[in-house]
């Protein structure tokens, strides 16, 4: 069967979307799945992380798979990933080429959404998952991800306007599902770095709650604890399953629970 691909999206930076990505990467390996991180966010940090090797500033990206400037292809410049079973579409942060990239996309006239689920077609059934990880806003490479993607999930934390910027999000969803992509839909609302001690938490999460059926909020519980261990792992290129205290074992479980979810979902979507 081809891939099923997921694109986890969030205007807003410092979220936490690339750190779910990543985690869902590792639960999604450690089953046994064949998974490839696309790594769509200009700053490139989960191609940072993810990586089995440094990679050299001019190494080939999603970038050059994008642009019609190069005759690469995604195949051309997947590189491998830090556990067995996963492959990385990398994005180098400090060269910029993917900014420029998006230039050239909303430069286009014709065609422009649908670049990157071009791309991705040739290697489809060489994966069980494709995750790609969105930049912090919902410009044309977000727009190309939710194009190519069976589902969107939402990463967000309890912050002020947090609600705001889901209904943001719900809207381009809707659009991208209109114009380009009919099967799209919202498949998780997953929220990060919970701290159910602080008020402040608690009374965005109350909203959030309360919002949930008029927006149809398919939020995933319970929500991801502020845990340093998540963090930490991340920046040593580890799963929480490989990360020593019952805390991550805790939240690595919490992630497997998220990926059976969202799985099963795709799952009676298409069926």
């Amino acid at each position: 069967m081809p891939a099923k691909i997921i694109a986890g999206c969030n205007q807003k930076g410092g979220v936490g979307k690339t750190t779910t990505m990543q985690h869902l990467g590792r639960v999604a390996v450690h089953r046994g799945l064949r998974v490839l991180l696309v790594d769509g966010d200009p700053q490139g940090n989960l191609t940072t992380t993810t990586t089995a090797e440094e990679l050299p500033q001019d190494t080939a990206g999603l970038a050059d798979a994008l642009s019609s400037r190069t005759s690469d292809t995604i195949r051309d410049v997947i590189v491998a990933g830090v556990w067995d079973g996963l492959d990385v579409v990398p994005t180098i942060g400090a060269n910029d080429v993917l900014r420029a990239v998006r230039n050239e996309l909303d430069a286009a006239s014709v065609g422009r959404e649908r670049r990157l689920s071009e791309a991705l077609a040739p290697v489809l059934e060489s994966y069980d998952l494709i995750l790609i990880d969105c930049g912090p806003s919902l410009d044309i490479l977000t727009i190309n991800a939710l194009t190519a993607a069976h589902a969107a999930i939402a990463i967000t934390e309890p912050k002020l306007f947090g609600t705001h910027g889901l209904v943001q999000l719900l809207n381009t969803i809707r659009e991208v599902g209109e114009y380009y992509n009919p099967s799209l839909y919202l498949a998780a609302v997953i929220v990060n770095r919970y701290q159910e001690n602080t008020r402040s938490a608690r009374t965005w999460k109350a909203d959030l709650d309360a919002n949930r059926e008029a927006l149809n909020l398919p939020i995933l519980e319970p929500p991801m604890p502020y845990h340093v261990a998540i963090s930490d792992a991340i920046e040593a290129s580890k799963g929480l399953d490989e990360w020593p205290g019952a805390k991550a074992r805790a939240a690595a479980k919490l992630y497997d629970n998220y990926l059976t979810t969202i799985l099963s979902s795709l799952e009676g979507e298409q069926s």
